[in-house]
């Protein structure tokens, strides 16, 4: 720039004379002033850009253009408000920045289940009776409003299965701001379903309550939704559930399968329900070799001796691992399917949110449960003598977990039902008189030890950069009932 004004004015002193100087027009005051202004013009829209998160000072000489995530803040000092706001506005700002993302990917199969999961209220929807009349096993009542969360709590819950079930949808709150339409639904936090489906078949009572719990089975209608695992179960030190698959992950790679135990590990609490005792029974013994190696879990003693003995990410060293229900379905699922071992899944009553996306022979190895020892030393007789085959279905389940759910899908899982469900709602969803505002200070401030740890670690820092993935249409009745007769077989 100063070359150029230099130029300017030496090529005045050549070819003009001072009466010219006088009346002509000065060019390189023009330049300098134009070369002020943009410069200065740049460096305060950086300023802007900076102070709104968006620009990479990094990179400023390209001048690009980057959503910019806020550093990691728990509200340790409660202060989570003024965050809260940051990140509102930011995603406001994303979706300026950006009007051309590509669209969003089809969700996962699974998700075609929340149709099938919400049909019993299809024809009639949702009235306020209908909600108010699944408060009588219901742990809490969850309302949003306007995008912020309202709970009225009826008891308490075991643990802080409750409180962790809040905190997740909290979390659903700051990964997709203001796109959740007002609702108003019941959750029951206990193991096994309530609402049973013959009691609402005839012409009186037929309108069921919606209630939300962690399982159902295919005599219920209870509403299926991610458990409080996904976000720390504080009680037994697993970690929430982004920080659990790094460790599984790690230790599926200290243990290869060609160097594991050839042999079907279990273990866990025997005690919850007589399908596990039984299951004990096919274990290795003087007088038989079910080909099984199975341990009792005192979690008592683990507590006192701080978990040294329960990592999950050292459990991934036999080829094959056992799962099996307890008093209802059992979070330790997700954790066992992860270890890239072939899965032996005991024939269960019960189901989750997700497996039932997943295939026998595909993605695990089904067992019977009306003659574990001998359906399980089969298991593991094949899978020693098609080697490649049995660490096929134990890689494809372990793949499944990783990609089809982690905790992207999770909180795409729980978008699409909570707005499935709140396109059902026949009435004009208000806030109950007694209830309270729940938010990230009000839950985390509270917390202490474990607890506030892993609400820390689970804290959702910035919303998402991606659309929720898109809604797959329900199945046609013929494809349902192919789906569910290969799964029964």
């Amino acid at each position: 720039t100063i070359r150029l004004v230099h130029q300017g004015v030496e090529g005045m002193k050549t070819n003009n004379n001072d009466e010219q100087r006088k009346t002509l027009p000065f060019p390189g005051k023009y330049i300098l002033k134009s070369t002020v202004f943009i410069v200065a013009s740049l460096f305060i829209s950086a300023a802007l850009l900076g102070f709104l998160g968006y620009l990479n000072f990094n990179a400023f000489a390209g001048f690009k253009l980057i959503p910019k995530r806020f550093k990691p803040r728990f509200p340790y000092q409660c202060d989570v408000q003024d965050q809260t706001h940051q990140i509102l506005f930011s995603q406001n700002l994303i979706s300026r920045l950006h009007p051309n993302r590509s669209q969003p990917s089809s969700c996962p199969s699974y998700f075609r289940w929340i149709h099938e999961d919400l049909r019993p209220w299809k024809e009639t929807g949702i009235t306020r009776d209908m909600v108010e009349k699944a408060s009588k096993t219901a742990h809490f009542r969850l309302v949003i409003h306007h995008g912020k969360a309202y709970v009225k709590r009826y008891r308490k819950s075991i643990q802080t299965r409750d409180d962790f079930t809040l905190w997740g949808i909290l979390q659903l709150l700051r990964w997709y701001p203001g796109r959740l339409p007002d609702l108003d639904l019941m959750f029951d936090a206990d193991d096994r379903p309530v609402v049973r489906s013959d009691d609402y078949t005839g012409q009186q009572n037929k309108d069921p309550p919606p209630l939300f719990r962690y399982c159902s089975d295919d005599a219920s209608l209870d509403i299926v939704f991610p458990d409080w695992s996904f976000w720390g179960w504080a009680e037994v030190n697993i970690k929430p559930w982004g920080k659990s698959l790094e460790a599984i992950q790690e230790g599926n790679n200290i243990t290869q399968w060609k160097d594991r135990v050839a042999y079907a590990y279990w273990r866990g609490n025997p005690y919850l329900d007589p399908t596990r005792g039984d299951l004990l029974k096919c274990n290795v013994s003087e007088n038989e070799e079910w080909n099984t190696r199975l341990y009792v879990q005192d979690w008592d003693k683990e507590t006192k001796e701080g978990f040294k003995n329960s990592n999950l990410e050292n459990q991934c060293t036999h080829r094959y691992k056992i799962y099996i229900e307890g008093w209802a379905w059992s979070v330790s699922e997700k954790y066992i399917m992860a270890c890239d071992s072939m899965t032996l899944y005991v024939k269960p009553r019960f189901y989750d949110f997700y497996i039932r996306g997943m295939m026998p022979l595909q993605h695990y190895w089904p067992i019977r449960d009306d003659s574990k020892c001998t359906s399980l030393k089969f298991a593991v007789h094949w899978g020693n003598t098609h080697v490649d085959k049995a660490r096929e279905i134990g890689e494809l389940g372990s793949r499944f977990i990783r990609e089809e759910v982690n905790m992207k899908y999770v909180y795409d899982y729980m978008f699409h039902l909570l707005n499935e469900y709140a396109k059902l709602l026949k009435f004009k969803v208000k806030i109950p008189s007694d209830a309270e505002e729940i938010t990230p200070e009000s839950l985390g401030c509270a917390a202490t030890e474990r607890w506030r740890d892993f609400m820390a670690e689970s804290m959702v820092m910035s919303p998402s950069e991606e659309f929720p993935c898109e809604m797959v249409p329900p199945y046609d009745r013929l494809a349902l009932k192919e789906v569910i007769e290969r799964k029964a077989n």
